[in-house]
């Protein structure tokens, strides 16, 4: 039976390094104050295997409720994305690149995203091959969401992402470095396919929520939240039950 009310504890950018963070010892509260967990990526430093393994212990260890994850940029910086992959598929992460999953009724899409900038600042596919081939990306990662997205069938549906689809979320970071904090054209399967709520990371000193279209949308990266809430840093959205 679907519960009455579903709590989310949302939070990204763990950056975990070999040998544990002290800072991360949290996790064992979480289950206290939720029913699922949803990491936004960048859960390591340097997208090594032995960082991916020790976090998948932890996680394993200390969380005592389902956790739903997406990949950040940084997981991807070794070239051993396939490896990380494993290590936290192997603990029962739901570990999400187009796919979806369903937990307590709640319906779950996930992607990383990507970059390329905001509205009329967005990168345009024109020019050099490698242009196009940076916006191109940008267009994959909004067509796998828009994909997951259909594909559900729950009454409160969640997006959650790495890169952010708003620039509303990024405001408070240096305006040079926008365009490499998300892309408006990850917002597009949001007006399409209406959710519930996006989670996003990434942008460390950007602020905790914006919109797109009526859908809120918030930032829960992990300094971001340690900075509102340094005993519990997650944000934790209550869905009742439709």
């Amino acid at each position: 039976m679907t519960p009455k009310t579903v709590r989310l504890a949302a939070v990204g950018d763990l950056h975990y390094v070999r040998g544990g963070q002290p800072a991360l010892s949290w996790l064992s509260r979480v289950a206290d104050a939720a029913d699922v967990l949803v990491l936004c990526g960048d859960l390591t430093d340097y997208g090594r295997a032995e960082e991916a393994h020790e976090l998948a212990r932890e996680l394993s260890t200390a969380v005592r409720i389902p956790i739903v994850a997406v990949l950040g940029n940084h997981d991807f910086e070794s070239d051993q994305v396939a490896e990380v992959s494993a290590a936290l598929r192997d603990v029962g992460v739901n570990l999400l690149d187009g796919e979806t999953c369903e937990l307590l009724g709640v319906g779950f899409a996930g992607i990383k995203g990507f970059a390329g900038g905001f509205g009329r600042g967005a990168l345009g596919p024109w020019g050099e091959p490698v242009i196009k081939q940076f916006v191109q990306e940008a267009i994959s990662e909004a067509l796998k969401l828009e994909a997951a997205l259909a594909r559900l069938r729950t009454p409160h549906k969640v997006a959650v992402l790495h890169y952010s689809p708003v620039p509303d979320t990024v405001d408070g970071e240096p305006r040079e470095i926008y365009p490499y904090l998300g892309s408006s054209r990850l917002a597009e399967p949001l007006a399409r396919y209406p959710v519930t709520a996006v989670f996003h990371g990434h942008a460390h000193n950007g602020v905790a929520q914006g919109m797109a279209g009526p859908t809120p949308v918030y930032n829960v990266s992990l300094p971001l939240m340690a900075r509102s809430s340094p005993d519990l840093p997650v944000k934790i959205l209550t869905l009742e039950s439709a």
